[in-house]
């Protein structure tokens, strides 16, 4: 089998971040989105990966190279313009062959991995595999109906009134018949080749798509609140370390990670939390839920519930900050006015003066 991720797109909903980044690499628990979906599909033993990029697709590259730090081999295929999910399926006909595939979303956090799932459909006469799961909100996604015997009936995507709470997670898993339903179905309303109908196609054409409905959490980092929640999930998943320096006025739970080269100088952190690489906590208070990246200064601040990105400084702020993403190269300082709360999601190479 092969691998496809699709790490195109635009990332409008977590704006300002994704005007100068690729929304695939804002990290979770301090790695890049995209390099735990490389991971998840090594793991699965998947050695050969197609990345389908879009206009970040130069960063991506600078990023993720050749594959070789995961030990599998990638290679990157342009997407002209977002035309869909099928469309990413349809131009990566020449690289995928007749070999079965998963295709996973560059942006999915899932519990648990995939190798189980991949494991199925390479053991099935299954032509597709879908992974499902119950969400709260059906409307932003893909939607599944299902029959009394658990067999997809029907395909729908973002329906304003969505038939099932069964929602399309990202993964999918084909064989070579997929390539004859890209090619026959026609544009949706939001001109693009949705995967949804090219899986009825091949529901409609009489080919077997089993539905797998996964238990676990799955979160789609789309938005700055979907990020901080998979954040959330992952550091709770974390096997604590400490391979930085801890001073003795410190007070540090064991369900923190500081990395090589970090420092927590008279400070408290209460995990589930990560420092980053070179990172320095210095007389600040460090709540559970928090990720912050590498070379990165916390001084005199109290900060919770955050992602903090690279090379940030967080000195003296006259509130405790928490439930933010702040983006790289972002110094947030003290003014001399009275502070409120405050609750930030800020763009790289920002400058923010708390009143």
């Amino acid at each position: 089998m092969k691998g496809l991720v699709l790490s195109g797109g635009k990332g409008t909903r977590l704006r300002p971040l994704t005007f100068t980044s690729a929304k695939q690499l804002l990290p979770v628990a301090n790695t890049p989105v995209l390099f735990r979906v490389i991971a998840a599909i090594r793991d699965a033993g998947i050695s050969e990966i197609g990345v389908v990029i879009g206009d970040t697709g130069e960063e991506i590259k600078a990023a993720a190279g050749d594959g070789s730090r995961w030990g599998v081999r990638l290679t990157y295929i342009p997407q002209p313009a977002p035309l869909g999910l099928a469309h990413a399926v349809k131009i990566s006909r020449d690289y995928l062959g007749d070999e079965r595939f998963v295709m996973f979303l560059g942006d999915n956090v899932i519990q648990g991995g995939i190798h189980t799932l991949i494991r199925q459909f390479a053991e099935s006469n299954y032509n597709s595999q879908v992974v499902l799961t119950e969400v709260a909100d059906p409307r932003q996604y893909g939607v599944a109906v299902l029959d009394e015997r658990g067999h997809i009936v029907r395909l729908i995507e973002k329906p304003k009134e969505p038939p099932s709470n069964l929602a399309l997670v990202g993964i999918y898993m084909f064989d070579k018949h997929i390539f004859e339903a890209v090619e026959s179905i026609k544009p949706s309303w939001r001109n693009e080749l949705e995967i949804t109908d090219a899986i009825q196609w091949l529901v409609n054409h009489g080919y077997t798509v089993f539905p797998y409905v996964h238990k676990g959490w799955w979160v789609d980092t789309g938005k700055a609140v979907d990020m901080l929640e998979a954040n959330s999930l992952v550091l709770s998943e974390l096997t604590p370390s400490i391979e930085g320096l801890v001073d003795a006025e410190s007070v540090v739970d064991s369900r923190v990670t500081v990395s090589a080269g970090a420092q927590i100088i008279n400070s408290v952190v209460r995990g589930p939390t990560i420092i980053g690489e070179n990172t320095r906590i210095v007389n600040s208070y460090v709540g559970p839920f928090t990720s912050i990246y590498h070379h990165c200064l916390i001084e005199n601040a109290e900060i919770e519930r955050c992602i903090v990105l690279e090379n940030c400084r967080i000195s003296d702020p006259p509130a405790r900050i928490q439930d933010s993403l702040i983006g790289r190269n972002v110094t947030v300082t003290r003014s001399s006015h009275k502070p409120r709360a405050y609750k930030l999601t800020l763009g790289d190479y920002s400058h923010l003066e708390l009143h």
